[in-house]
Parts: C-alpha cells; structure tokens; sequence
C-alpha cells in the first residue's frame, strides 16, 4: 500500500513584500480524502493552492504533491491534476463544445459519459459562446472540464461561487460524490470553500487557518465529537457557577448554552445536579467549528 501523501506542506512562507500571506502552514493530506481548508478572505488559503500547483514560488519551506516537487516535475504532478480556481475565464470566442474539446485535447482521459451527462445536469448548451456565459454558467463548465479527465487529485478553490443554491446542492451531492465513488480510496478531493455548511457530510478531515497560520487541523468526526453545544434549561434563572472545560456561557434568562471542548460529560454531570428541566447536547457543525475556531484554540490545551 502506498502511504505517501498526495498533498505534504511542510513549513511554508508565502511572503508579498513584507507581508506574510503564509507563515509556517503545515499539513498532510492522504490518498481518497475530501479535505476542507476553511479561513476568511485573505487567510492564505489561495496562495497556499497556488504554490501547490507552481503559480507562485514559495519563500521558503516545502511542498510536495504525489510526493513530487511542483516546481521540479510539473508536468508529472499537473497531469495528474484538475483545478477549478474562484474566478474562471475562457476563451470568449470559443463556444461550450470547442472550450471541452479544447480542454480534452490536454488529457490522457476524458470520460465522454460524464461530459454528456453533466451538461445535461447543468442545462449548458453546446452552441453558447463563452462570451455570454453567466459567472455561474462558467464555473459549471469548468467544473466540468475539471472532473471529467478523472484526475487523482481534484483542487476546488471556491468551486461553487456564482452558482445557484440548487445547482450548488446538486454539484456538492451528486457530482463531487460520484467523482469519488468512481474509484473509491485513490481521488482525493481538496476544497478551499467558505460555504462549509454545503460541504459538511462530504469533508473527511479539514484545516482551519488564520493569517496564514493553522488554527486547527482535525478528522471532520472527531471534531464533532470533540466540541459540543450543550442547552440546559432550568425552573428559575440559575445563579453563576463554574463550568471547568466550557469554552463559552452564554445565558438567556432560565436558559443556558455551553460550548464544551471533550468536556461534555463533566458539564453535563454538573449540570445534572443543578436539576434542570431539560438538558441537550448536541455535536457542532464543521461550520459552527470554524465561527468558534479562535475561541477552540485558545482552550485547546
């Protein structure tokens, strides 16, 4: 069995002047994964992707894809690649059939049977110019011509920006799942997304970066079952008491909400002797995760 990662950043520096747009990020994303990198505008995340595919050099520190060096072997490591980035852009006199078949013309494979039956999904007509298409109508064509050569690695930068709710729901559900259901354990899905709530029953494991930095890296359900949302409801407001473990209180009258970080239990054994009229826990969402990740980290230890 091969262990070696499709993705291994180690140390890395991505710096514009005297900016840091990344400062000493590290991770390791393994073979048949759907890994999600979350952080607001700005965080790093697309100068991170681009020196994975060599459009920027790092300043320092190290990269590797299939175990490759970007730089050294790019066309070895970018044959075996799709990349649909959040802003896409074709070649305007070029209608939807000369834009695949052009694309197609770079790829060792292109499964003709996705092609015909994610234009369908989409509505996109062949005969469209580029130069009409809608932000939206370009993203799902380049999502097409993203998964259609079947590539063992699939790099998603926003990849479902412009698109309608329905059309986002049906490409996250539907095409990203049969994508990885083609040849289960060997494509690996790697999203840099903001709209995490759409992608949380696909992410295996996710990062979560600031500044340029990792906040939090986790398996997607070890963290739902680390950090908790804890309601418990009481017959008179409840006077203040120590909650150890508890990254936040809040309290509305007889009510309380509680996030726990792997201290569920003992809340909820102290809560017990509080004798509440109702008591509640409940996993938080990968995006709950990420509103909260500061708050996370610094209770981390």
């Amino acid at each position: 069995m091969n262990d070696t990662p499709i993705i291994e950043i180690q140390d890395l520096h991505r710096r514009y002047g005297k900016q840091d747009a990344v400062n000493g990020l590290s991770l390791r994303v393994q073979p048949g994964r759907c890994y999600g990198f979350f952080g607001r505008n700005g965080a790093g995340k697309t100068t991170t992707i681009k020196c994975l595919l060599n459009l920027l050099r790092p300043t320092s520190g190290i990269v590797r894809v299939f175990g490759l060096d970007p730089q050294r072997d790019e066309v070895a490591v970018k044959s075996r690649i799709a990349y649909v980035p959040d802003s896409v852009a074709f070649y305007p006199w070029m209608t939807v059939r000369d834009t695949l078949d052009y694309l197609a013309s770079f790829r060792a494979n292109w499964n003709r049977d996705i092609e015909v039956d994610l234009l369908r999904r989409f509505g996109l007509k062949e005969d469209q110019k580029a130069a009409s298409m809608s932000k939206g109508q370009k993203t799902q064509l380049a999502l097409i011509g993203a998964i259609c050569p079947e590539p063992e690695l699939l790099l998603l930068d926003e990849p479902t920006s412009g698109l309608d709710p329905i059309v986002r729901r049906e490409f996250i559900e539907t095409v990203i799942g049969a994508y990885q259901s083609g040849d289960p354990g060997s494509r690996t899905v790697f999203i840099s997304t903001h709209l995490i709530s759409e992608f949380e029953g696909l992410i295996d494991e996710f990062t979560i970066i600031e500044e340029g930095r990792e906040l939090l890296t986790m398996e997607a359900d070890a963290a739902r079952e680390r950090f908790k949302k804890i309601r418990a409801r009481f017959a008179q407001p409840p006077a203040r008491f120590d909650l150890p473990g508890a990254l936040s209180v809040k309290q509305s009258g007889r009510e309380l909400e509680i996030l726990a970080n792997g201290t569920s239990e003992e809340i909820i054994s102290r809560l017990k002797t509080l004798q509440p009229e109702d008591l509640q826990s409940e996993s938080l969402s990968l995006e709950e995760i990420f509103v909260a990740s500061k708050t996370l980290i610094a209770a981390r230890a």
